[in-house]
């Protein structure tokens, strides 16, 4: 287990020093905060027999990956490629897996991109390649995810239909909040050029935020 802890404090530290460059050498930050955690060894087990893996140290090694894990949330949609190929492309980390539950999202409404990688761990005798899931989301997908996982501890994975209904729609909302942002976003760094800034009496036009349904819909 100690192991995997060093793992993730491998990446948290490279995350922070992307984070720090970023911030001395852009206009803005996209890497909003850092969680990690460390499964518990009885979490580990479950997960094996869950999964019907051989309950020794070989299998659980190379079977189970995310027992180190770091979720890195940022501001809009198109800072997750770029912090995904910002560590991706760093020659000590070796990307085993990718699941992109963005562009395929669960049935349930959760989003989220999971990267399994491997990376050096310089011990006092050794080194050891140690897998990491890092897990890359937005602030309205993480927000939804922490929401939905207290909703599916407190029923004990029972979760009532009209919960898991409205579960779904708050996914939507979460999406379509991520896309506005987004928009507007881009609306801005169009906007941040001289020639293009607009001037003192000059409002933007964000209707095209939302489709261009209307001055109603604009202004909600």
């Amino acid at each position: 287990m100690l192991g995997y802890k060093f793992a993730i404090d491998e990446i948290i530290t490279k995350i922070n020093i992307l984070r720090e460059d970023f911030n001395h050498t852009n206009e803005y930050n996209p890497i909003e905060h850092i969680n990690s955690r460390l499964k518990s060894p009885e979490s580990v087990l479950e997960k094996c027999r869950r999964k019907n893996y051989r309950m020794d140290l070989a299998s659980i090694r190379d079977n189970v990956l995310d027992i180190a894990g770091v979720r890195v949330v940022c501001s809009f949609i198109s800072d997750i490629a770029k912090i995904r190929d910002m560590l991706v492309g760093q020659q000590d980390i070796t990307l085993l897996a990718e699941r992109d539950y963005i562009t395929n999202r669960k049935p349930n409404g959760y989003q989220s991109l999971h990267l399994i990688v491997s990376i050096p761990v310089f011990r006092s005798n050794r080194t050891d390649n140690v897998p990491v899931e890092i897990q890359i989301r937005t602030i309205a997908m993480d927000f939804w995810a922490s929401l939905e996982h207290k909703i599916y501890y407190k029923y004990r994975g029972a979760v009532p239909p009209n919960l898991l209904s409205e579960l779904t729609n708050a996914a939507e909302a979460a999406t379509h909040l991520d896309e506005k942002m987004e928009a507007l976003h881009r609306l801005v760094d169009h906007t941040s050029d001289p020639g293009s800034r607009p001037g003192p009496t000059t409002s933007l036009d964000l209707s095209a935020l939302y489709g261009n349904k209307g001055t109603d819909d604009a202004s909600r």
